[in-house]
């Protein structure tokens, strides 16, 4: 049985590290998906994360968390939050989550996502949104055995 987590505010150099795995990940991510060119994937990646963070970890409305194992303190992975007001109400938004490879597969996600839930109540949230690629059956399972349901999905026809 997989450990409680806690959701810690990341700090500075936590951050670094972040943002660094980010837009990488990023523009891998979007180079799969077929949306960019592998050439101008980095770029386009890194304007886009700074983009949305121009103040950082001072960012307003988001929030940086560093996953934590409860008991022994040792990181997991990383959550980034942005809350928003929709129809009259809050919600929030994920725009990152990652468990580390070293823990993938140990029910951290499933507790992470958990976790969140307790925090976007706390930050007034009636509901979380996130974004998926598709390709990305692994993390597609953990948000439907979560809760979360498809509300918009594109798809794509590449013609030969």
């Amino acid at each position: 049985m997989t450990g409680k987590v806690t959701l810690q505010a990341m700090k500075e150099e936590e951050y670094r590290v972040f943002l660094t795995r980010l837009v990488a990940d990023y523009a891998k991510e979007k180079v799969t998906a077929g949306t960019w060119a592998e050439e101008e994937a980095q770029k386009l990646s890194e304007q886009a994360v700074l983009s949305l963070l121009p103040e950082g970890l001072n960012t307003k409305d988001h929030s940086l968390f560093s996953v934590r194992e409860e008991q022994t303190g040792a990181q997991l992975g990383e959550l980034w939050v942005h809350y928003r007001a929709v129809g009259g109400g809050r919600e929030a938004f994920i725009y990152e989550i990652i468990i580390f490879e070293e823990y993938q597969g140990k029910g951290y996600g499933k507790a992470t996502m958990q976790a969140l839930d307790e925090e976007a109540r706390k930050q007034g949230a009636a509901s979380i949104g996130l974004h998926v690629f598709a390709h990305n059956e692994r993390a597609h399972q953990l948000y439907l055995k979560s809760g979360y349901v498809a509300t918009d999905i594109t798809m794509k026809k590449k013609l030969e």
